[in-house]
């Protein structure tokens, strides 16, 4: 594959993309992927599937499934559109010159648009002064989109999610959350840097560091405790908040997935994992058989061990736990559901699974 840097005045000038704020189309300049190709007379040995393919560069000939036959010229004429546009991928792609093909992940290409199409240009609440949210890089932040909790938001929240933000100036070394007050407000971070830090028997220790488009604050909303956590700013920034009631609406429902004992058996079946995130004692106690043990708080920073490509299904006694940890998962990109009501509801309907 190609490390030829992508510029965003390449993509502004293919037409699909051409409407597109400039800091989106900085955004895309980043996940764009550019292979190169000599001519052959074999077909390309490129993978279509799942992706949004742009010619920019050189001449091909596309054979279609149905028959059809087009000579392609990059950066010019229908080679402005994706070559697969349609969902219908070429049979045989040759190339007769020397070719330069860009690609996106095409879902990832899809969120991205999506949010930047369907953001308003609004005040932000309780602020006063008109904001074009598409400007704002800890929201609109690639990763955030695709891969954070926004990401499994269904387009017809978007706007009323914008308009439910807080904006906060906040300075260096103030403390946003604080570790036992009660929960109040999700988090996002748009500009600065913060520090996560916990008391434990009288000492502090220092958990993570939070940049742009990091998220925090939702574990107390979900499990309906207190902060576990104080959360200090390392520099000068503006913090997105979004306020309990709004968060649980706008994020926490969409977002979560809670599943009968039925369902988590099928998907146990199929390859899932259960997650406990119970202390170890009560794990030790009476957590089912083969389950992974990471209890709730130490679960944020066990994240860059869980293997990404199996699904997760959290169970604690009540479901308040879970939940949390299910979200927590979820807007980190991991498939994760939770198991309704906890083992609690399981014991009540003798249904202990396997």
């Amino acid at each position: 594959m190609s490390t030829l840097p992508v510029l965003p005045e390449t993509l502004a000038r293919l037409s699909s993309l051409a409407g597109l704020e400039e800091d989106c189309l900085r955004q895309l300049a980043g996940l764009a992927k550019v292979e190169c190709f000599a001519p052959a007379a074999a077909p390309l040995n490129f993978a279509w599937q799942n992706r949004t393919v742009y010619l920019i560069k050189g001449e091909m000939k596309l054979d279609y499934p149905t028959g059809g036959m087009k000579i392609m010229v990059g950066g010019w004429g229908e080679a402005l559109f994706p070559l697969n546009r349609g969902g219908m991928d070429p049979l045989r792609a040759r190339a007769i010159t020397d070719v330069e093909i860009l690609w996106f992940d095409a879902n990832v290409l899809d969120i991205l648009v999506t949010w930047h199409q369907a953001a308003p240009v609004k005040p932000v609440a309780a602020a006063g002064d008109a904001t074009d949210w598409r400007a704002l890089s800890g929201i609109f932040d690639a990763r955030q989109l695709t891969v954070g909790a926004f990401a499994s938001l269904p387009t017809a929240h978007i706007d009323s999610l914008l308009a439910s933000f807080q904006r906060q100036p906040v300075k260096r070394g103030e403390v946003v959350v604080r570790q036992n007050a009660p929960g109040d407000y999700y988090y996002v971070i748009e500009r600065g840097r913060a520090r996560v830090s916990r008391e434990v028997t009288g000492t502090r220790v220092e958990l993570a560091e939070l940049d742009v488009g990091d998220a925090f604050g939702e574990e107390a909303l979900i499990a309906e405790t207190a902060r576990n956590a104080t959360v200090t700013m390392v520099t000068d920034g503006v913090l997105l908040r979004l306020a309990n009631a709004d968060f649980v609406r706008l994020l926490r429902e969409p977002l979560l997935q809670s599943i009968p004992a039925e369902e988590a058996r099928r998907r146990m079946a199929a390859g899932a994992v259960w997650l406990d995130v119970r202390f170890s004692a009560e794990y030790q106690h009476d957590g089912l058989p083969g389950a992974l043990n990471i209890p709730l708080n130490e679960l944020r920073d066990a994240l860059p061990t869980l293997p990404a490509d199996r699904e997760y299904v959290a169970y604690c006694q009540t479901g308040r736990r879970s939940a949390a940890a299910a979200f927590l998962l979820s807007q980190r990109g991991f498939t994760a559901s939770l198991l309704a009501d906890g083992l609690n509801a399981l014991r009540a309907g003798e249904m202990i699974p396997t």
